[in-house]
């Protein structure tokens, strides 16, 4: 499970009676999420998720991550509210790890996405760049295209280990990303990681986006490009244009999109497949013995990031060319 850290019972207990949230009453550990230590948290007055961050996560970031969620809160955007101990502050320290708690969200991620829900996504997606465009912090996108080089010179010596000839496919493509990445398009506060484990539905209504731990200022199509990898390929591997259609469709009904960012999406989305194919190549790398988690598989990603290579339009997402 993704609990990397234990918490004891009495650390636990005066953690929380720093809040005015009632006493502790149970609290699990959440086994989803592979970055930090997620409790379901029980009190005396509702549920609530209690987060450790582990090593992967900066201190320093941690202000923006819970100021964004603030923000977002606050402006009708479904997404944990973080709660202020009784002197006012969001972020705290728990077994020597900075922690914070946040609101509860009910609802369950989708396993097997469908166009409806690639519909609502979009509309949510916008509703929340919208949102965000008045949030006054910043934080550059540490696995953007100039963090790409990095992860893959970590990985080439042993790339081949995970598939014969990967690391020569890949640095064709970075270097071509690096060569001819878009600039000047419109810029805001993105999630950048908006898998379906990250958003929840209650039947036909998206009750709530979580997991805002790589949301960072960057490119709005970016995150488009990031949805449409995560949300609109099959389990066979094949691409699925419907989704991908009503997706953004419904986005720029609530955020029109200017040419130049359908101009840049399948850029975008080759980047965007590139990067996932990375961390996660460089995760299974360098997988500890005996960790909880299972690395995922970074062969997914070399077949997406052959299919947007193939692109040449915003046509091939369902869009008029």
């Amino acid at each position: 499970m993704a609990v990397y850290t234990e918490v004891p019972d009495g650390d636990l207990e005066a953690f929380v009676a720093r809040y005015a949230i009632g006493p502790v009453v149970s609290c699990k550990g959440i086994a989803e999420g592979v970055e930090n230590s997620n409790f379901l948290l029980h009190t005396g007055s509702a549920s609530y998720i209690l987060t450790l961050y582990e090593k992967r996560v900066k201190r320093e970031d941690l202000p923006f991550f819970l100021g964004l969620m603030e923000h977002l809160a606050a402006r009708g955007i479904a997404c944990p509210t973080p709660i202020r101990d009784r002197e006012g502050n969001a972020l705290g320290e728990l077994c020597e790890r900075p922690a914070a708690i946040v609101s509860f969200l009910d609802g369950m991620w989708p396993r097997r996405p469908t166009a409806r829900h690639c519909q609502l996504l979009g509309t949510a997606l916008a509703e929340m760049h919208l949102a965000g465009a008045g949030f006054p912090m910043q934080r550059p996108n540490d696995l953007a295209v100039a963090g790409w080089r990095r992860l893959f010179e970590a990985c080439r010596a042993r790339a081949h280990e995970v598939m014969p000839g990967l690391a020569e496919e890949l640095a064709a493509d970075l270097g071509e990303l690096e060569a001819r990445w878009p600039q000047g398009l419109p810029t805001g506060t993105i999630h950048a990681d908006l898998f379906p484990d990250n958003v929840f539905f209650l039947g036909d209504r998206l009750s709530g986006i979580i997991d805002f731990y790589f949301a960072c200022t960057d490119f709005y199509a970016y995150d488009l490009a990031v949805c449409i990898n995560a949300w609109c390929f099959e389990t066979d591997g094949s691409f699925n244009t419907t989704k991908a259609r009503m997706m953004l469709a419904a986005y720029a009904k609530t955020r029109p999109v200017p040419p130049a960012e359908y101009a840049a999406l399948p850029l975008l989305a080759r980047g965007s497949a590139l990067r996932f194919l990375l961390t996660r190549l460089y995760d299974r790398l360098n997988h500890p013995p005996g960790a909880f988690v299972k690395p995922k598989d970074p062969i997914e990603y070399v077949r997406k990031l052959r299919f947007h290579r193939a692109v040449k339009s915003a046509g091939a997402y369902g869009l008029d060319s």
